[in-house]
């Protein structure tokens, strides 16, 4: 008798087999322009294959593909953005990661080519796909574009994170929050806006320090925060009872973050804190799928990977801290509160800590 044979349903396959496809549209149109193309409003085919001086065939099946994706949307008017592209795709929207998406698609995407290479030999991909021999963020800053291209793509992401995390703990007790490697500060303006007792201080390389005092200068608490150049492995930080770090930890190894945890415990205060904006792989290691990928992309990319909760508890307590709470976030970044002793009441904690 014939076995009773019934085949699972092929979409996990299928839909991640588009997967690349569908990134990559968006990628193109981003890069090409679309969407900022279209922010003051419809356009034909025509009109748009005109500006982007694209051929009209292959520009309508690009277009098509992002309206499928639900990126535009398409009437007798032409084609037109969605609330989701215009806010987060036009480079004139104070939210895009427009530049995010194109550091996607000049760097990631080629790292990713070379998986199979980092996976057999645990290491980066930076020389494989680029050729690049010394430190990444010397290439990475090889120009001005380049370095104001990346740095904004920080920003971006940040935009969308950076104040969920500031919230996710109770953090008025606290009055001086360093923001150590903050690229353009968005960790320390979402902490003062958040906290209007608080004063800030972003602290990163010189060539970061001109982009940064432009985007802290223009936002509603320029008066609040200061700008400070130094190199957190190498400099003395400043002081503050908060040091804040976002999207830090996981580039290094356990012994780079040590290093800088340490050096952190012994400037802050007794009851100072550290504040880590990272996305918290789940105990189990089956979620969340961003964390997950997230840890692939540092494999390709740096020397540090995700971790979970419990990871980031024995290497705060390593370095000398007391208690350390999480919260998972809905956002793709989660917070970490680390705490030097004495150890805060129970009613610092957020009702969503992990």
């Amino acid at each position: 008798m014939a076995k009773d044979f019934t085949k699972p349903d092929p979409s996990v396959v299928l839909d991640l087999l588009q997967a690349f496809r569908w990134s990559k549209t968006m990628f193109a149109a981003v890069s090409l322009g679309v969407f900022d193309a279209l922010a003051e409003g419809p356009r034909s085919l025509e009109s748009l294959a005109d500006g982007l001086k694209a051929n009209q065939d292959a520009l309508r099946r690009l277009l098509d593909g992002c309206v499928g994706l639900q990126l535009l949307d398409r009437d007798d008017n032409g084609y037109r953005t969605t609330p989701a592209s215009a806010t987060y795709l036009c480079r004139k929207s104070p939210l895009s990661v427009a530049s995010y998406i194109n550091y996607s698609n000049t760097f990631y995407w080629k790292l990713w080519a070379n998986l199979e290479d980092a996976v057999r030999e645990g290491t980066h991909r930076w020389k494989q796909a680029f050729g690049w021999e010394d430190n990444i963020f010397a290439n990475v800053f090889r120009t001005e574009e380049a370095k104001r291209e990346f740095l904004l793509a920080m920003h971006g992401y940040g935009l969308m994170t950076s104040p969920e995390v500031v919230a996710a703990f109770d953090l008025s007790r606290f009055r001086s929050f360093v923001d150590v490697g903050g690229a353009t500060g968005h960790l320390a303006i979402a902490a003062c806006e958040r906290y209007p007792d608080m004063r800030g201080v972003v602290f990163d390389l010189n060539e970061v320090v001109p982009l940064a005092r432009e985007v802290v200068g223009a936002s509603k608490v320029a008066g609040r925060i200061e700008v400070v150049a130094g190199d957190f492995f190498e400099d003395p930080l400043p002081p503050g009872d908060l040091y804040g770090l976002g999207r830090i930890l996981h580039d290094w190894p356990e012994q780079k973050i040590h290093k800088l945890l340490s050096k952190m415990y012994e400037r802050l205060p007794p009851g100072g804190g550290v504040l880590i904006m990272e996305k918290l792989i789940h105990e189990d290691r089956r979620g969340p799928v961003w964390a997950l990928m997230q840890s692939l992309n540092m494999l390709t990319l740096m020397e540090g990977k995700e971790r979970t909760l419990s990871e980031y508890e024995t290497l705060f307590k390593r370095a000398g801290f007391g208690d350390v709470y999480g919260s998972r976030n809905a956002t793709p970044l989660d917070a970490v509160l680390a705490l030097k002793a004495p150890i805060p009441p129970p009613s610092l904690r957020s009702p969503h800590s992990a």
